[in-house]
């Protein structure tokens, strides 16, 4: 057979049509017969399997093609749909607030109200402590000196700074000290500070001469430094050796570094003297903390005198339950309220008002840059100060009746006429000391908040029920001296307020709910009225075992009726 070569060159002319190429050349018979043997069966065995493996590859992509368009036919149906529907019918997500993290308490208070006052199952001061014994009574058992006091090793004088309460861990801390390093203390000075603004002296606020006396055996005190080492320094108590001592720092370092230099100068200043000593310490030092705050620190005549007074008057007012009153230490000034960031329910006039009170005490503190305030998570974290109204509702909650006696411990209260209505509905044997007491009673007191604050420590530690609503130097030193009297239990309703934000957020809780979860409360404060000290606690809070010792039932009455 005659061979064509094959040229990918068309043929000249517009019309000449495009050859093919030519076929491959036949295999001669012989020659493939002889190569494999098979013959024509063979052959035909191959095409049979080659004709199968094709099928079986065409039915493959038939199926693979139906999977492929299936998301394409899917996608397209889609699109259609959502062509056919209006926006405006599109669903919002709608995100809600955490649980606690708003102040809905007037809405709760609306919506409550009518079922509160229908509720006359109420018997709180009764038996609000049923387990006032569990773990024993304790009672005061400071040991008395009989050894008498060595030659001094110089004189220490203390500045004592900040308010009423701060200033007596500063005089109850400078007592410890000076008794360990057998010094004699020079009465403290107490520093006058711009936020407090009261001038007032140590015997204007605690009775000095009783002091002195209750302390003779233990710790020398005197009034002023000696002339004879005023002398040395000039009479200037500046140029005497000043020390800046590191917060809570341990009793031996007083021992080590401030003792050497006591006896080299024979007089040291310590200045700032608040919280410079550690809760933690030998029990001689803690004995001496004990003796100073419990025993020597006693208000002056003339807040003894009138305090005493209120006390009366309350006890009065009390008649219906045996001159039993509850004590509430509130704290809802503008300052506090300012200072905690928490909105309330004042609308834009309050972030106003409460935005300029922060920048005026505490001027660039909140507005610095990177500051990040999240007025709900300090709400749910139990941090936002109890409003009146959350107050009252607690109280009725727990089971005190409309005929309750209330003294109210505060200051001025924040938007007073407003937040303090509802208070008054609920409570309106409410009192505080400017109602007890005239204005000719109040004059010598009046302008000085640290004068006020001991005639409200006074009356209540003299209640039957002590509710703390906020932290703070006022209640620890509250709680531990109610121990120190009662047996060695707070008698004290210290709520948990994270619980408390997410009940007075609750929309839909009833009154007999909410009175359930409130009445836990108070008993979870009465299992906790009776505590025994830990490390790192104050024994001014925690008297026991440092300051009080175990009694039984009977001699725990008659030193009651003895005082």
């Amino acid at each position: 057979m005659q061979n064509h070569a094959y040229s990918r060159l068309g043929v000249s002319g517009p019309g000449a049509a495009v050859p093919s190429p030519p076929s491959s050349p036949r295999r001669p018979w012989g020659r493939r017969a002889s190569a494999k043997g098979g013959g024509w069966s063979a052959r035909a065995g191959a095409g049979a399997a080659r004709r199968a493996a094709r099928a079986v590859l065409a039915a493959l992509l038939r199926r693979q093609a139906v999977f492929l368009f299936a998301p394409l036919l899917y996608v397209a149906a889609m699109l259609l749909y959502m062509g056919s529907i209006s926006l405006d019918s599109v669903p919002r997500i709608i995100s809600r607030p955490a649980p606690g993290s708003m102040y809905r308490s007037p809405q709760l208070y609306a919506r409550l109200r009518a079922d509160m006052d229908a509720d006359n199952a109420t018997d709180a001061l009764a038996t609000v402590w049923r387990h006032a014994y569990k773990g024993g009574i304790w009672r005061p058992c400071i040991s008395n000196n009989t050894n008498g006091l060595p030659e001094s090793n110089g004189y220490i004088y203390v500045e004592a700074n900040g308010g009423l309460n701060q200033q007596r861990t500063s005089i109850c801390n400078a007592v410890a000290v000076a008794g360990f390093l057998n010094a004699t203390l020079v009465i403290p000075n107490f520093h006058y500070h711009s936020i407090w603004m009261d001038p007032s002296k140590f015997g204007d606020i605690y009775d000095e001469d009783h002091f002195i006396q209750r302390l003779k055996n233990d710790v020398r005190v005197v009034d002023k430094v000696p002339e004879f080492i005023m002398e040395r320094f000039g009479h200037n108590l500046s140029n005497a050796f000043n020390f800046k001592i590191k917060a809570w720092s341990p009793i031996q370092f007083y021992e080590d570094v401030v003792l050497p230099k006591l006896i080299e100068e024979r007089l040291i200043r310590i200045s700032p003297f608040a919280n410079r000593l550690s809760f933690d310490a030998p029990p001689a030092v803690q004995r001496l903390r004990c003796l100073a705050n419990f025993e020597a620190l006693k208000f002056s005549k003339s807040i003894t005198a009138l305090s005493n007074t209120l006390v009366s008057r309350m006890r009065e007012k009390s008649a219906e339950n045996n001159g039993k009153y509850v004590a509430v230490h509130l704290r809802f000034e503008e300052d506090m309220v300012a200072f905690s960031c928490c909105v309330f329910d004042g609308g834009d006039n309050e972030k106003k008002e409460l935005d300029a009170a922060r920048e005026k005490g505490w001027r660039g503190k909140f507005t610095r840059p990177g500051r990040v305030i999240r007025p709900g998570a300090i709400r749910m974290n139990g941090k936002c100060p109890l409003t009146p109204l959350e107050v009252g509702l607690m109280l009725r909650g727990m089971g005190f009746s409309n005929n309750t006696s209330i003294y109210l411990a505060s200051g001025r209260i924040y938007k007073a006429e407003t937040n303090m209505a509802p208070l008054l509905e609920m409570f309106p044997l409410l009192q505080t000391k400017e109602t007890l007491a005239s204005d000719e009673e109040l004059s010598p007191f009046k302008n000085f908040s640290s004068r006020m604050a001991a005639i409200d420590y006074t009356v209540c530690v003299h209640s039957e029920v002590f509710v703390t609503t906020q932290g703070g130097n006022f209640p620890h030193f509250l709680i531990g001296h109610r121990r120190y009297l009662y047996g060695g239990h707070a008698k004290t309703i210290k709520p948990d307020k994270r619980r408390l934000a997410i009940l007075f957020d609750s929309p839909r809780i009833g009154w007999r709910s909410l009175k359930r979860q409130l009445f836990n409360m108070r008993a979870h404060s009465d299992a906790k009225g009776i505590e025994i000290k830990r490390t790192n606690e104050s024994v001014y809070t925690f008297p026991c075992p440092d300051c009080m010792c175990r009694s039984n039932k009977s001699e725990h009455f008659k030193s009651i009726q003895a005082r």
